[in-house]
């Protein structure tokens, strides 16, 4: 490296997951057997299935499987979400999606900061999903403004995070030791604490009110509560996850097994029990718990386009008609067969899926299209129809409300359930970021549509070099 030169984005990115992997596999130990398990199921997965390996390197998506990972925070203020925003920014990572939870039970909304465009995806996909505490949901106006006061004195973030980031702000980057100075500040807005920032008689009321509300008002900082790997074979990890010692939630959320994954199903083990320091009068300090930490593992499938993501959500919802899934796992069997029998509705071959026009798909030329010379310009579906140029799904990189809030509500017991009034708010959110987030459709849109142009621009080279 160039003295003076700036680390690229993707980097300081690809450094800061992999501390934050190192942290989370100290801090709960669980996740390091996960992550084995993972690499496992992984490795034995492309054994089996040469195709599927092949696909992925040619499309450069195998190096990246293993480095994947996704972690979510819980912020409890607008200026919280605004500086985490240009934190992120940094590691060139952005705010795509909005995620309304409260019409799940979970009073927060969110968003993804995840990299954008399929170069910066494919060097290092580190995702976080970020949700900003809804205290208006909050029914008590007492407790809403005692929780208020509390979020207001706190600071999450080190002063030499804060310093970084205006710093690559001002000059446009980091140089090599500001970047590693930059992960290792930020990494400590992320890390657990075991004091808690109240007594045990406001986290009691805190809790009953919700125990999400009571795991982000109640600490210093927002903790990661999830640190999540990515793999191949989502139902053989759940299969596999009590013989490591593991105890899975009762049912995998998102859509159904099936041969061509779509969008994103997710699974975890239980929260973790954790012993907490509560302050209880002066400079006294009562032993408790809290739980909220869990191990989560996802595996994803192709980004679908409105219409096929109209149909997934029309299909969910009718598989939940019939059976609504119950936090403790009872009726695990019923809804998995419902769930089963309404997506039979949804096409489960690559083929059918991309000339219904319902998902996503990168385009490259086959070993024929390389060889041949063509006269004017074609239609791709022409093009797939002579054997000249063949499709991958894309990845989808983004999230499921329901899917999020299940997890959630799976980790934070029976007895959390509460409905809330649904009440998106997309704009408020955004004026507490301080920007609009992005829509993630537009982007799945664009790597699509490049990766045409690329494969006509490839052959029109072809064609005038005749």
């Amino acid at each position: 490296m160039k003295e003076n030169s700036f680390v690229s984005a993707d980097e300081i990115r690809s450094a800061f997951s992999a501390a934050m992997s190192v942290m989370y596999r100290e801090e709960v130990p669980a996740y390091g057997t996960l992550m084995e398990l993972v690499a496992k199921v992984n490795a034995d997965t492309l054994a089996a299935d040469a195709t599927l390996k092949d696909r992925l390197e040619a499309t450069c998506s195998l190096d990246r499987i293993s480095e994947e990972r996704h972690g979510a925070i819980r912020l409890g203020t607008p200026a919280e979400l605004s500086m985490m925003r240009r934190v992120f920014a940094v590691m060139g990572m952005y705010p795509v999606g909005y995620y309304d939870l409260s019409t799940a039970g979970v009073p927060v909304h969110s968003t993804a900061f995840r990299p954008v465009g399929d170069a910066a995806l494919k060097r290092n996909p580190f995702r976080v999903f970020t949700s900003l505490l809804r205290l208006d949901l909050i029914a008590n106006e007492s407790l809403r403004a005692e929780a208020e006061v509390i979020l207001r004195e706190r600071r999450i973030f080190t002063s030499g995070a804060i310093e970084l980031t205006e710093k690559a702000e001002r000059d446009g980057g980091l140089d090599e030791a500001d970047a590693e100075r930059f992960v290792a500040e930020v990494l400590e807005t992320f890390r657990w604490h075991d004091k808690a920032n109240v007594s045990t008689d406001m986290y009691k009321r805190l809790h009953d009110a919700h125990r999400l509300i009571a795991d982000v008002v109640s600490f210093k900082g927002p903790h990661i509560n999830h640190l999540t790997p990515r793999t191949l074979d989502i139902d053989k990890v759940q299969a596999l996850m009590p013989e490591y010692g593991i105890a899975p939630k009762a049912v995998v959320e998102g859509p159904p097994t099936r041969k061509c994954a779509i969008l994103l199903r997710q699974t975890s083990f239980k929260a973790l029990e954790e012993p907490v320091s509560f302050r209880d009068g002066e400079g006294a300090w009562k032993t408790g718990s809290h739980t909220a930490r869990f191990g989560e593992i996802e595996q994803r499938g192709i980004a679908l386009t409105p219409k096929g993501r109209s149909l997934y959500d029309r299909l969910l919802d009718e598989s939940r008609r019939i059976v609504r899934p119950a936090a403790d796992g009872s009726n695990a069997k019923q809804y998995e067969a419902a769930l089963a029998q309404a997506f039979g509705a949804f096409p489960d071959s690559w083929a059918e899926i991309r000339e219904a026009g319902l998902g996503y798909f990168s385009y490259s030329l086959t070993e024929k299209g390389r060889q041949t010379k063509l006269a004017g310009r074609r239609d791709i579906d022409a093009l797939v129809a002579e054997g000249l140029v063949e499709f991958d799904p894309i990845v989808y990189e983004d999230f499921l409300p329901v899917s999020a809030a299940g997890i959630f509500q799976s980790n934070l017991g029976d007895g959390a359930q509460q409905e809330f009034v649904a009440s998106p708010n997309q704009k408020r959110f955004e004026a507490d970021l301080g920007v609009a987030v992005l829509n993630e459709f537009d982007h799945y849109a664009g790597i699509e549509q490049a990766s045409i142009e690329s494969c006509l621009q490839a052959l029109s080279v072809a064609m005038a070099a005749e």
